[in-house]
């Protein structure tokens, strides 16, 4: 196994399309949050996020925020408007916490993806938990 292979790469988030979960046949969507999914200093969810949250719901997607950030109650206070749950402090690129949300909300690592910005952390961390790593830039070069 190489240990640094990625899936699929994308600009942003917003490029990873209810559409293309649909086809890909993913069910848990993984998403790291500091620089995946918001700049590090935005303190609220953005717009755009919240969005695409809602739409990759609709398509019967489950995000879970898997983040190596440990401040827990700003990252609660960040997903908890979107509803979406939250796993701070999650060591990565150990895939313990990538693992445990799986048997958690009951889904397959075929059926599951993990989205984020660094080599080190998020993909490593889905090779290791044998499932599909998606890279996106790193949110502050596209901003």
């Amino acid at each position: 196994m190489r240990f640094m292979k990625t899936d699929k790469k994308f600009e942003r988030f917003e490029d990873v399309t209810p559409k293309l979960l649909k086809k890909e046949k993913v069910k848990l969507l993984l998403c790291d949050l500091d620089n995946t999914l918001r700049l590090h200093s935005e303190k609220e969810p953005a717009e755009e996020l919240s969005k695409w949250i809602e739409e990759c719901r609709k398509a019967g997607v489950k995000i879970v925020i898997i983040s190596n950030n440990g401040r827990k109650k700003m990252m609660q206070k960040f997903c908890e408007p979107i509803g979406v749950p939250c796993v701070w402090w999650a060591n990565k690129p150990l895939s313990t916490k990538l693992t445990k949300a799986m048997k958690d909300y009951n889904f397959k690592p075929e059926e599951t993806v993990m989205l984020g910005d660094k080599w080190a952390t998020d993909v490593l961390a889905a090779n290791f938990a044998g499932i599909r790593a998606w890279k996106v830039d790193h949110r502050k070069y596209i901003i």
